[in-house]
Formats: structure tokens, sequence, C-alpha cells
């Protein structure tokens, strides 16, 4: 598979749209405000919090908050599954690079699962086995990892609504919707409301489970809006206004009015960051590969944000390329 010339797609109008306004941000660039690259966040009585974010490639976040790390659906194993060759294989066993997942996850106080594909789910429990990291995230989720041994005491069952005080940073769990294919339906739906008799062997065996969304807030700092699928409820999002959001590309053709829907819905971010549009199926290097559907998918939403929302910035990211949002 090509590599994604990010830079080239910058420089041009790709489906019809002009792209030149897309952004690149560089290391550890203030996003928000012109204060000095790595700024920390300011807080209420002139205490600081630095928040540094680092994408993990997919959905998959890695946020740093003062002394705390905090993970969002981190999938850094990125086996093969036949996908972006278009030999899907659904029996493909699962499988954890322990030392990759140990290189870029460090030791976080919490795993936020946004739903229980393989792609959002499968380094989880590992991670919350070696760190002690509390898993957030649906019944689904929680029954899943409990059937790979999680400690209970580490999990958090969310359904949507929920807010949850870390110390330096918020917590909103919002119930949100997955992605759908062309004929509205999706791969591996289902739930378990039970734990599993025996762990799951593979991809097949990590259904949906339910959908959800988070948004994280710095306290003093900013607002960071995560999705981990390409549909959402509307009204769910009604009054959240982040500063910036994290929004999938994937299969988002399927959802009506997509873009112009969801930033009307989030009250037009300053910053929108476009994930879930890489190859997952290769390791986590730069510069990030996306084969010409994706490409062609990354661009039109781009085009899209530009003629909503104009003075909002697009951010592509490299993988693990720090960036505040102060």
């Amino acid at each position: 598979m090509s590599q994604f010339d990010r830079r080239g797609f910058l420089r041009t109008a790709t489906a019809g749209a002009a792209l030149a306004g897309a952004a690149l941000a560089p290391a550890a660039e203030n996003l928000l405000s012109p204060s000095p690259a790595g700024a920390a966040a300011a807080r209420p009585g002139g205490r600081r919090t630095a928040a540094t974010f680092r994408w993990l490639g997919t959905s998959g976040w890695r946020v740093d908050v003062g002394s705390s790390t905090l993970l969002v659906d981190p999938y850094v194993t990125r086996f093969d599954t036949g996908l972006a060759a278009g030999a899907f294989r659904p029996d493909t066993a699962l499988e954890v690079d322990a030392a990759e997942v140990g290189r870029h996850t460090g030791r976080p106080k919490a795993v936020l699962v946004t739903h229980s594909h393989w792609d959002h789910f499968n380094d989880v429990p590992h991670i919350a086995t070696t760190t002690g990291a509390r898993v957030v995230g649906t019944a689904t989720t929680c029954n899943l990892a409990l059937a790979f041994d999680v400690d209970k005491k580490l999990l958090s069952p969310v359904k949507g609504g929920e807010v949850l005080d870390f110390g330096d940073h918020v917590v909103e769990v919002v119930a949100s919707l997955h992605s759908r294919n062309a004929d509205y339906s999706m791969v591996f739906p289902g739930v378990r409301l039970t734990r599993p008799e025996r762990r799951p062997e593979n991809i097949s065996e990590l259904p949906e489970g339910d959908t959800l969304a988070y948004q994280v807030t710095v306290k003093g700092g900013p607002s960071v809006f995560f999705m981990g699928g390409s549909d959402f409820v509307e009204r769910n999002l009604t009054g959240l206004a982040p500063d910036v959001a994290m929004i999938p590309t994937t299969s988002s053709s399927s959802t009506y009015d997509y873009v112009p829907r969801l930033l009307r819905a989030l009250d037009m971010p300053r910053v929108v960051v476009p994930v879930h549009w890489d190859d997952f199926e290769v390791a986590l290097r730069n510069p990030p590969q996306a084969d010409e559907k994706s490409r062609k998918s990354l661009a039109e939403f781009v085009a899209a944000v530009r003629r909503v929302s104009p003075e909002t910035k697009v951010v592509i990211p490299d993988y693990l390329t720090p960036h505040t949002f102060g």
C-alpha cells in the first residue's frame, strides 16, 4: 500500500475542493492560543496544568494531563486481518505486542473505550492488567474485559450522561452510535450482557456492544471531544461546545449530512482533528499510510469542514506527535 503524502495532500485541491486552509501542526504547537509551544493550560487561581495529546492511530489517543495519563481507544498492536487487501478474515486471531503497547501508552490512570471492536479494544485488557488502569466503557466492554481477567474493581461500566472527575480533568460520557456501511449495517454487531464463558480468541468475538463518545475537559484548559465511530445522536451533543473535536472519517459517507450536522451540534469547534482514516493493519510508523478510498474520504471531510465552518482549524496528525490545546 502506498504511503499517504500528507503534505502533498494539503497542497492539492482534491474532490473538487481547495484544501489549502487545512493546517498541519508541528510538534508541541499550541493550537488555540498564541502562547509558547508546549505551554501549560492555565487553571483558576493561577495554577497551571500541562495537557499533551498524542495520536495513537485509528481513533486512539494518549493524553498526558499533569502527572497522569489518560488513554482513549488505544490500539497499538495493529495486526493484519486482510481488511486493507480486500480479503477480510473474521477469524483472525487476537494478539498483543506487549513491547510496542508499553512503549507508547505509559502507565495510564484510566482508559476510555468507545466500543468493543478489536481496533478499539484489543490492547485494553493487557494495559489494565499490567498497569492497573481503570477501564471505562459499556457493559459489553466491561464483560469482555472480565473474560481477559481484568479485575472487576478496575471496571467502570457507563451508558452516557455520567461525569467522572479524575482530578486535573473531567470526563463526560456521551451515548453515541457506530458508523454504518452502505447497506446500513456494520461488522460484528451485538452485545455481551454477561461475561463470556471463555476468553475471546479472534476478532469476530469482539462485538461492537453499543458506542460511546467522551468529552475530556482539562480543568482550566481545553475541552476535547473524542469519537470512535462515524455516527452520533445529534441531541446528545447539544451544549458540549468543545474547543477541539477528534472526528473519525471512515464510513462517514453513510451518515446523513455528517459534517454539517456534527459541527453544528458541537457549536463549530475551534479545532477539528480527523482520525480513523489511516491503515491500522500496518505498524505505527510515520508517515501514516492510507489507501486511495481513505485519502479521498479524508479530502472530502476536510473540504466539508472548510465549507461549513471556515474559521475552524483542521489539523491532520502524525502518529505520536505532541499537541497542546491551551
